[in-house]
């Protein structure tokens, strides 16, 4: 039988959040960001009619944004109010069907595979979860509609904002194919210049590229690629899916370009502290550390590194990270944004203890700092070099 997936992708969600909270922004161009005078100085999100009437796009400075127009109304960011309303819409999709797998804050797949008998065809079920999102929570929502998560996630895309596109494995070539393969779910900037390089500019180039080729340039993702191209992708939805943590991470703009490694090394030491800080919390061990940076051109690079061992040391962390920089990027790099991940977690006590290597000491620090913040506040404790003017994660 074939399954019937639909992918609901809340319109501008941050903004809209804030649109159904203060009736007065509705309709309004509102920007949701930081004030650009400091770190936080970029765009989290903007309101349809602020995309629409002004062009205004995530990740651009506020300054920016700001220039576009005098009507825009700029808002700063309630996570918490974001966590609500997406738990608010989550519960109004296990309505219709027990299986729904978020996917992130403001995206969420649900199979109404077996519900078709009792709810009405695919475009009715979609019609009446879109219309109580709009009604109870006050926000817009694309619905994408198809066989598979990848067909019903592109379908979503084709069109905004509020609609309902269904979307066949017939309609594949003709619709998606033409698109630029960089719109192709799971096709990062990386991959995506590498398929430029190779002369493939849309999906439907990639469609054809000999699969051999991209299984020997990045294995098993190639093939994933491969397939994704022609529309196949056989994984269920899981509504287990996000009970695991696969990963902590953590990034930050800076408040100007940093150049050099010696800058860059203070804020690294930072996020390490953060996310190593958060993988304690979960009582989880990572053994693979991940360093992303931004330069002043917006382009974006990641390397990662597998370590020997499963850890949630700050310093092994940090060390870890600064082996990445140091080996995959110039000394007088000049970089906009710094982020830093831990992945490949397990819980604590699965994992086995290694004898041979000295931890005590700096476990200990970590605990002692733990303490410190816990009882008396994040900022409470910090490194000296936070207190210099590389320093840009904790407030001074």
């Amino acid at each position: 039988m074939t399954k019937v997936i639909l992918l609901c992708d809340i319109n501008s969600f941050f903004a809209s959040v804030h649109q159904a909270l203060d009736p007065g922004l509705q309709g309004k161009p509102v920007v949701v960001g930081g004030d650009p005078a400091k770190r936080t100085g970029i765009v989290l999100a903007a309101s349809v009619e602020a995309k629409k009437r002004f062009g205004i796009k995530t990740g651009m400075t506020v300054a920016e944004a700001k220039a576009r127009s005098r009507e825009v109304i700029f808002v700063s960011p309630s996570f918490k109010e974001y966590v609500k309303f997406s738990t608010s819409i989550n519960k109004i999709l296990k309505d219709f069907s027990d299986l729904v797998e978020p996917c992130s804050i403001d995206e969420s797949f649900v199979d109404i595979t077996g519900c078709l008998k009792i709810l009405g065809s695919p475009l009715e079920i979609a019609g009446k979860i879109q219309g109580r999102i709009n009604n109870e929570i006050g926000v817009g929502v694309n619905i994408g509609i198809g066989p598979s998560k990848l067909v019903a996630k592109m379908a979503a895309e084709l069109e905004k904002p509020n609609k309902i596109i269904p979307l066949t494995l017939e309609d594949w070539p003709h619709k998606i194919w033409p698109l630029p393969v960089k719109e192709l779910f799971g096709v990062g900037s990386r991959i995506g210049r590498w398929l430029n390089q190779v002369g493939v500019k849309t999906i439907g180039d990639l469609a054809v590229l000999p699969p051999d080729v991209l299984k020997k340039r990045y294995g098993l993702i190639g093939e994933v690629l491969h397939h994704s191209a022609q529309g196949i992708d056989f994984s269920p939805v899981d509504p287990q899916a996000m009970d695991v943590v696969k990963s902590v991470g953590n990034q930050i703009t800076l408040p100007r370009d940093y150049l050099g490694f010696d800058r860059i090394k203070v804020v690294i030491l930072e996020l390490a502290e953060e996310v190593a800080q958060r993988a304690r919390r979960a009582g989880c061990l990572g053994n693979r550390v991940s360093l992303t940076m931004k330069d002043p051109n917006f382009f974006t690079e990641t390397h990662s590194r597998t370590l020997y061992s499963y850890t949630d040391i700050t310093q092994e962390i940090y060390d870890e990270a600064v082996f990445l920089l140091q080996k995959h990027w110039h000394e007088e790099v000049r970089v906009r944004l710094v982020g830093l991940t831990l992945s490949g977690l397990l819980r604590k006590e699965e994992t086995q203890l290694n004898l041979l290597v000295e931890r005590d000491k700096q476990e200990r620090i970590d605990r002692a700092t733990d303490l410190i913040r816990s009882r008396w506040g994040q900022h409470s404790i910090k490194r000296a070099v936070s207190l210099t003017d590389c320093g840009v994660y904790h407030e001074r």
